[in-house]
């Protein structure tokens, strides 16, 4: 989901925003009166946005994991034990 907030309403309530984009997974724009708008996310938000910027910047990379994940979804899956070191 996406909250819409005013510079003014976040700064009096930001441990309210912060807690909503860390616990609830919430962004939140952050409008200006002169726009130049803020987006608020969490971390493990941010984090999970760069590694799919990642994955999909190496197009045979992929597409080798959207064949995988086809594949799976059609039940070719394969199910394999871990050998421990």
């Amino acid at each position: 989901m996406m909250i819409a907030a005013t510079f003014s309403s976040v700064r009096q309530r930001f441990k309210d925003y912060c807690d909503r984009a860390t616990k609830d997974y919430e962004t939140i724009i952050i409008t200006r009166e002169r726009g130049d708008n803020v987006v608020m996310l969490s971390e493990a938000e941010y984090n999970n946005l760069m590694e799919n910027l990642y994955v999909r910047s190496n197009r045979a990379s992929y597409d080798e994991l959207m064949c995988s994940i086809d594949q799976l979804k059609k039940g070719k899956g394969k199910t394999r034990e871990l050998l421990d070191e």
